[in-house]
């Protein structure tokens, strides 16, 4: 309507800024736009039918969760003779969170002639002699605990590990990173399970020290609460394998040295380890009822490098292990979720892709018309992202009585997975390629309240070109937006606001965090 009243230059502009010039092309030349067609729609289909097929199986983990959840872990027995205890606390470069760590540690109920506590230190700053100061003074207080720094990160963390474990005394060996707390009830309330002989590890349920810090520690509760509650309640109920989270759970000993020790060929040693210790035989148990809290990261760099880390070290886990696991005699049920578990970060550079065909594929179902969008696309979306809404809303469903409350963040985690998908698909890339990489630790601050600040604190994490591309997505997608917008396509839009959104949001955040951070330290 605008165009008919405005002068032919000026239409002439508008055309092109509305994409009328497109539809035109395309409407006028059919030969171009069956080639088009082509090159647009069958990537675009392939992608979307295989994040299809990942949304399905998470609406499987739903199902497999909900039809086993009544289910709950009992110990076999009451040990007799208590075993003796090593707990591991493996840090790196930890000078705000150290000494609460091994307070919470030391606090630990168990008698202290078969209690070990090891500091695994490879810390290159200042943390080093806080930790041997801390550790000198429960020592003199009678405790049996021991301060092992290395001189260098050989390994890193699994590497810590296994030196450690040389060293260690104890039948089981709890675990805790520097942000956790173990509760002074953790190895009493875990013990019985070890009972049962064939019991190799004991997972509890993470807890969130500081989820009321911010929009964005309210959403990453919100993810790890989906994950511990249906992804490893839904494995671990139903008999299919699961993963130990490198933290707040204990081993034995001989489950550890009979599957092949700690290994440092991946980022994420616990699924490694996790996955040849139940290949090799030995029963994990998940218990959501014991919760040892811990500090989510308040940093968004900290934040996309844990989650990148992640991917990454599952993918490399995915390449060392899924050749062995899929030519085992393991029943069928278990090798296809070890492969769903495994392989399930691959569609983060799937919708990176997806994301750059969005605005061509949008052309093309404008101009065939509302059929193949309703009936064969919609469809497919809705397998791809409903099925993240329903996973997480039944997480917080079970956990939290106000839960209707926390459907708000539902949409923005959605937005959050999206954003995501720059730095994962890197990470995910480097994985495939070979390319190896530092284990990066996530940062600490000791945040545990609104009133605590982190922005004046060491270790901020450098943001590098990601915020830029993460920009220019966003952008991308506010054209799209606008695509749809001047083409009447109303019903698209507020899927498509969850992508400008998204790479906004992590873009803005990253350089925020960056400059506030670098302004505030001078």
């Amino acid at each position: 309507m605008l165009g008919l009243i405005l002068p032919p230059a000026r239409k002439h502009f508008w055309q092109l800024a509305t994409f009328d010039h497109w539809n035109f092309l395309y409407s006028r030349q059919p030969v171009t736009a069956k080639l088009f067609d082509i090159f647009v729609l069958i990537p675009y289909l392939t992608i979307l039918i295989i994040l299809a097929v990942y949304g399905i199986h998470r609406y499987h983990l739903v199902y497999l969760y909900l039809k086993h959840k009544d289910k709950v872990a009992k110990p076999k027995g009451i040990l007799a003779v208590k075993p003796r205890v090593t707990v591991q606390l493996p840090i790196y470069n930890e000078l705000y969170v150290v000494e609460r760590l091994i307070e919470a540690a030391c606090a630990i109920r168990y008698p202290g002639e078969l209690l070990e506590i090891q500091v695994l230190d490879d810390s290159t700053d200042g943390t080093a002699e806080i930790a041997a100061a801390c550790v000198e003074k429960h020592r003199e207080l009678g405790f049996n605990i021991h301060h092992i720094h290395r001189s260098n990160r050989h390994g890193f963390k699994a590497g810590a590990l296994e030196n450690g474990l040389r060293l260690a005394t104890g039948e089981l060996v709890a675990i805790f990173d520097a942000d956790f707390i173990p509760p002074p009830n953790f190895i009493e309330d875990v013990l019985d399970y070890f009972s049962d002989a064939q019991v190799g590890m004991v997972q509890a349920r993470w807890g969130h020290i500081n989820r009321e810090y911010s929009f964005l520690t309210q959403v990453e509760s919100v993810i790890l609460d989906g994950h511990f509650m249906i992804e490893h309640g839904g494995r671990h109920f139903s008999g299919r394998f699961f993963n130990f989270n490198g933290t707040a759970g204990i081993w034995r000993r001989v489950a550890i040295e009979t599957a092949g020790g700690w290994q440092h060929d991946t980022l994420t040693e616990d699924t490694d380890l996790s996955y040849r210790a139940q290949m090799a035989g030995w029963k994990f148990l998940y218990l959501p009822h014991i919760v040892c809290p811990a500090e989510l990261p308040v940093e968004m760099n900290s934040f996309k490098s844990q989650q990148a880390r992640w991917a990454k070290g599952l993918v490399q886990t995915a390449i060392k292990l899924l050749p062995r696991i899929m030519t085992s005699r393991l029943p069928w049920k278990i090798k296809i979720e070890a492969f769903f578990h495994l392989t399930a970060n691959i569609s983060y550079p799937l919708m990176i892709v997806l994301s750059f065909l969005m605005l061509p594929v949008m052309i093309v179902r404008f101009n065939q018309g509302w059929f193949q969008m309703l009936y064969i696309d919609l469809p497919l979306w809705l397998a791809s992202t409903a099925s993240v809404s329903t996973f997480y809303l039944i997480s917080q469903k079970e956990l939290y009585p106000d839960w209707r409350l926390r459907l708000k963040y539902l949409p923005f985690l959605m937005s959050l997975f999206i954003g995501l998908s720059v730095s994962n698909s890197k990470a995910v890339m480097e994985a495939l390629l070979g390319i190896k990489t530092s284990f990066k630790r996530t940062p600490k601050y000791h945040i545990e309240n609104k009133a605590d600040r982190w922005v004046t604190k060491k270790y901020q994490r450098r943001t590098g070109m990601m915020p830029i591309l993460e920009l220019s997505l966003g952008a991308y997608f506010a054209l799209v937006v606008y695509y749809a917008l001047i083409n009447l396509n109303y019903p698209t839009i507020p899927f498509l606001m969850l992508f400008v959104v998204g790479f906004t949001y992590m873009g803005l955040m990253s350089i925020l965090h960056m400059t506030l951070h670098r302004w505030l330290r001078g």
